[in-house]
């Protein structure tokens, strides 16, 4: 049975990201198709943006550099993000300390914390730390710093000096994409370095990105995949995302919008 135009998508992307650049005839033994069916596939995906066309085979599109605003985020992605936040939540043990990256999808998070006063809570982000004193009866402690406007979080130094005071149960980390040669990354330098820092102080870190997250590359990195412990995606990840990600040892769980998940 020959695979869909979606299906091919997925297995060239995820080539493409593992090895910088395909070729049209190596892709179509791998996918038993013709080559007049790969580079029509190429053609589409360089119109979606996702690589440059060369002779003979593509190269992966220009890093993605610029992220929109936090409060225009909200608004993308909210049943897939709501589900993340709800299945993360259920990750949290009795009288557990986290730590809650920055991130339209980690501060679902904190919506599903309400009846958890045993939970202690560190941030550097702002809207998360908002809706916490708005929503959630646990301890709440902000890492403050420099306050920058556009990304509405706390970094410099001082935050940093803050996170390493701390040893946590779990640290829940927003990501700007999921790539398998240079695993999580994020558009913002001082955020990738924060999360960094929250990994490190966490006996187990998970990420939580939706879907349009893999295969993207941004500006600064986080962390090998091999060091997070699991992802939290929704339903609109691929089975070969998660069976590539999976095979590096990485739990990955998807979470349903009616509260059922699936792991890989």
């Amino acid at each position: 049975m020959s695979l869909s135009y979606e299906e091919r998508k997925v297995d060239i992307l995820a080539t493409l990201d593992r090895t910088e650049r395909v070729q049209v005839q190596s892709l179509a033994d791998q996918l038993q198709v013709s080559t007049e069916t790969i580079r029509r596939d190429l053609d589409r995906l360089e119109k979606e943006g996702k690589l440059k066309k060369v002779y003979g085979g593509a190269i992966k599109a220009r890093m993605e550099a610029w992220e929109a605003p936090f409060v225009q985020r909200t608004n993308m992605l909210a049943a897939e993000k709501r589900a993340i936040g709800r299945y993360a939540s259920s990750l949290i043990g009795q009288g557990e300390t986290i730590m809650v990256d920055n991130g339209t999808t980690t501060i679902e998070l904190i919506r599903h914390l309400q009846d958890r006063p045993d939970v202690t809570m560190i941030t550097h982000s702002i809207p998360v730390m908002l809706l916490a004193l708005e929503l959630f009866r646990g301890k709440i402690i902000f890492a403050g710093g420099e306050i920058d406007g556009r990304s509405q979080t706390a970094s410099g130094t001082l935050t940093e000096q803050m996170l390493q005071q701390f040893t946590v149960h779990k640290a829940f980390i927003s990501v700007g994409g999921v790539s398998l040669v240079e695993g999580t990354t994020d558009y913002e330098l001082n955020e990738a370095s924060l999360s960094q820092r929250m990994m490190e102080r966490a006996e187990e870190a998970i990420v939580l990105a939706d879907h349009t997250k893999f295969g993207k590359t941004t500006f600064a990195r986080i962390a090998p995949l091999e060091e997070v412990s699991r992802i939290i995606t929704d339903e609109g990840c691929s089975p070969e995302w998660i069976r590539q990600i999976s095979e590096l040892g990485v739990q990955v769980i998807v979470a349903a919008e009616d509260g059922r998940s699936g792991q890989g």
